[in-house]
């Protein structure tokens, strides 16, 4: 398949990411349906868009006039079977193998035959997630990063039988969202979350040993190493519970003992304090996101 015969892109999945990669696409011009079994999600997901889009108006990256075009884009519905005639689908749900692997065995059955199934997965391997699928050729890794429409890098994965027209049309697509595509090999992690999670789990077991207060670890690493939020900051935002699960996977995969997940992001995660989409997390969190107090050290 080609670029230019790529109308119509599926979204599974309305959560943060979904949402997010939803806009990208709409945003860049494309019909976009996005699927949740959850209706509430969809209408959730549709409203926090709008918001997304004002604010991106206010940064002057989108003109006021466009909002209303790029909101009609995306069509809400609650059944993958609404994917029936779309040219490829990103997969979005959360981070949990069996439930990714359910999912692609009924895209096969529902997309058309060329249809590429991508996976939006930040650890979860593209081999087994194309097993899972029987048209292992036509599925990749499109992994954005959160917050979807402001970051640029997108990795694309290349699972043992992705053909090679399938990681071109998605590195051109990536392209053509206005996105940094990088390559990577089907492993645990990928790029970024090899490097990033243990900086994130060190960060966490630092806190825990009561080195540093939450804010200055975070800002001992904004200041001292540059990096635009502290980790414990951007462990809020990507989600603990996600984090958890990304170390989970490097754990069990790579049999290094470093990727152990710090006891207390686990404690955090079993309280529910899951960071922004909860409101709790190493930090408190207003209904708009605003951070506005330190949580307490201990679950």
């Amino acid at each position: 398949m080609k670029l230019e015969n790529v109308k119509t892109i599926g979204v599974v999945g309305a959560g943060q990411m979904g949402r997010g990669i939803a806009q990208v696409c709409a945003t860049s011009g494309y019909h976009v349906r996005l699927i949740d079994v959850a209706e509430s999600l969809l209408t959730e997901a549709l409203e926090k868009t709008r918001i997304s889009l004002e604010r991106a108006i206010e940064r002057g990256s989108l003109l006021g006039q466009q909002t209303k075009d790029v909101l009609a884009r995306i069509e809400p519905a609650a059944r993958l079977d609404g994917l029936c005639d779309v040219q490829l689908v990103i997969e979005a749900i959360p981070e949990n193998l069996e439930l990714k692997q359910q999912v692609f065995s009924t895209l096969n059955r529902v997309c058309e035959p060329q249809a590429v199934l991508a996976s939006n997965t930040s650890s979860i391997s593209i081999t087994k997630l194309g097993s899972a699928s029987e048209r292992p050729d036509r599925v990749v890794g499109l992994h954005f990063m959160n917050p979807a429409p402001v970051i640029r890098l997108v990795e694309v994965v290349r699972g043992s039988q992705t053909s090679e027209s399938t990681v071109n049309l998605v590195l051109n697509l990536a392209r053509q969202l206005g996105k940094t595509p990088v390559l990577s090999k089907d492993v645990p992690g990928f790029i970024v979350n090899r490097v990033l999670m243990p900086m994130i789990n060190e960060a966490i077991f630092t806190l825990e040993e009561g080195v540093a207060s939450v804010e200055d670890i975070d800002l001992a690493m904004s200041t001292g190493a540059n990096h635009p939020v502290g980790p414990l900051a951007l462990a809020d935002r990507i989600g603990l519970d996600t984090v958890l699960a990304i170390c989970e996977v490097l754990h069990q995969d790579l049999g290094d003992p470093k990727f152990r997940p710090c006891p207390l992001l686990r404690r955090y995660v079993e309280a529910g304090w899951l960071g922004r989409k909860s409101g709790h997390g190493f930090y408190t969190y207003e209904t708009s996101g605003e951070r506005h107090e330190t949580a307490s050290r201990t679950a």
